[in-house]
């Protein structure tokens, strides 16, 4: 650090300098664990903190424009090794703040994962074949997406690396399509985005790009949060929360004209049909428990509803899940603000009609906990308030909803609101291939990623992951925050170039492309070739 900051506020990262916040108040975070607040203090910035950090990323955007991809590719693969170098600091850090585990999921799965998506992204910008380089020689036209400004990123509370506002996927995509970032830290883990940046800044001076490419700020109050998404200095934004606080920036957003990219909730329904259960009902029970308490089920793909008919098998498979539920301890939740909401979220449910198999009640003393929760309610009671019924409860706890038949489980299907993902659950041996297509035809349209015989909680970095879906998983279903190079798209501008000279193409459409093996589209072909 270059600032002097007073007692234990941290300092804010703006156009390239550590500094003092302009803030009449802090916040602290809270280590889940013990219930009880963290030593340092964060600043909530004022409105002259987020003017300064626009009027630099301004700047910053501007000069990255002139900067070959490699350059900003550089960046990203020497912040990649330095997160990887200071591992053990960052996993600690991340401990402290959202008890998730040190390993195997922060050190061993979530701080790689971050670090080979920066580098997934900047393999996607030193070639360029996210641009979608567009060539009709022809009509002498040629377009591709180019940076489109600086980029606003939101990240959550419950990846404090691969989702992190400074590190994450997000963050990845808006870089590697040359943009600047503003990072805005969740207020759950602030001391671990802190740490983050410092690595960022440290890449940035090594690698020659623009200091204001990576700047942060820890919290804002809402109107000033909402100016920000909508000012006429940022190219778009990531935002990736609770359901509420992302409608309200989208509103202001959509006001001013600005893209925001919206990751909100989902209840992720699992489908089992009765010949899935008569086969393997076992199997799928530990498959399920499995899925909903990993990571004390704080996953935006947690399975939060299991639809399924009823019957003799669908009596058992709920008895079994109701078992383990009962008999494994719950895990640490994220902070005192998640483990409220569940219990909530759980009562709202119950007040509906919902039958409490196991669990709910209030949230532990002591810690951020809450018992593994378990409910049951029928599809014909889910069809008279389906929105209600779709309650998200984030955490440890799901919902149960049993149909009559198969037409009446589809009935209730269509009934869904839009979700991140959706799963069925069929006999191996093809006996429901009929129910299967009935029940998919109904869910795909639902759904952003659609899962066979397999629990949807993980979201592989894939080229070809959909991490997105119809509203309210996402704002907009067209697109994917994970996923490279698709993910970048969001964060760019489409150019057409009209009758320009050879000589002034930009460097990926002209006729002897310099970026290398990157797939162009020439005159309706897609190639790897020069024209």
């Amino acid at each position: 650090m270059t600032a002097d900051t007073p007692a234990n506020v941290r300092p804010v990262l703006i156009a390239g300098q550590w500094r003092v916040a302009k803030s009449s108040t802090t916040f602290q975070a809270t280590d889940p664990n013990k219930n009880t607040k963290l030593a340092a203090e964060f600043p909530v910035s004022s409105w002259d903190d987020c003017d300064e950090a626009l009027n630099a990323a301004a700047d910053a955007a501007r000069q990255l424009r002139k900067m070959p991809p490699s350059k900003i590719a550089a960046f990203l693969e020497r912040y990649a090794d330095r997160i990887d170098a200071a591992k053990e600091t960052l996993v600690e850090s991340a401990f402290a703040e959202t008890g998730l585990a040190k390993s195997p999921r922060l050190g061993d799965v979530e701080l790689p994962r971050t670090s080979n998506q920066l580098r997934a992204a900047a393999k996607a910008c030193r070639t360029g074949n996210w641009a979608m380089a567009t060539i009709d020689t022809a009509a002498g036209i040629r377009s591709v997406f180019e940076p489109l400004g600086p980029v606003c990123v939101f990240g959550p509370n419950n990846f404090p690396f691969a989702f992190n506002s400074v590190a994450g996927g997000d963050f990845a995509a808006a870089i590697a399509a040359g943009n600047p970032v503003i990072a805005k830290a969740n207020s759950s883990h602030p001391e671990t985005t802190r740490l983050l940046a410092e690595q960022a800044a440290e890449a940035l001076a090594e690698t020659g790009l623009p200091p204001a490419t990576v700047q942060l700020i820890y919290r804002t109050s809402h109107a000033d949060g909402e100016c920000l998404v909508s000012d006429p200095r940022v190219g778009a934004t990531g935002y990736t929360g609770s359901r509420g606080a992302g409608l309200t920036l989208k509103s202001a957003a959509d006001r001013a004209g600005k893209p925001i990219y919206l990751e909100l909730s989902s209840v992720n329904p699992v489908v089992i049909t009765p010949a899935a259960l008569a086969e393997k009902g076992e199997a799928i029970v530990g498959d399920f428990v499995t899925s909903v308490l990993m990571g004390t089920g704080q996953f935006c793909t947690n399975p939060g509803m299991v639809m399924l008919v009823g019957g003799a098998e669908t009596d058992t498979f709920i008895a079994a899940v109701k078992d383990k539920f009962a008999s494994l301890p719950a895990g640490t939740l994220l902070s005192p603000a998640v483990a409220k909401s569940l219990s909530s979220s759980v009562k709202t449910l119950c007040d509906f009609g919902a039958d409490l198999l196991t669990g709910g009640g209030e949230p532990e003393a002591g810690r951020c906990a809450y018992a593994n929760t378990l409910m049951k309610t029928s599809a014909k009671a889910f069809l008279g308030n389906p929105e209600g019924f779709q309650t998200e409860a984030f955490g440890n706890a799901s919902l149960f909803v049993v149909a009559n038949d198969v037409p009446q489980l589809c009935e209730a299907i269509g009934h869904l609101e839009g979700n991140l993902t959706g799963c069925v659950y069929t006999a191996n041996n093809g006996s429901d291939d009929d129910a299967y297509a009935s029940i998919s035809f109904e869910l795909s349209p639902k759904v952003g990623r659609l899962l066979n015989d397999k629990m949807p909680t993980g979201v592989a970095v894939s080229a070809a992951m959909n991490h997105g879906g119809p509203y309210p998983a996402t704002g907009h279903p067209g697109f994917t925050a994970v996923g490279v190079p698709a993910s970048l798209v969001r964060f760019g501008k489409l150019t057409s170039f009209d009758n320009v000279r050879a000589d002034r193409l930009p460097e990926i459409l002209k006729d002897k492309n310099p970026t290398g093996e990157t797939w162009r589209m020439i005159d309706g072909k897609w190639s790897t070739s020069n024209v």
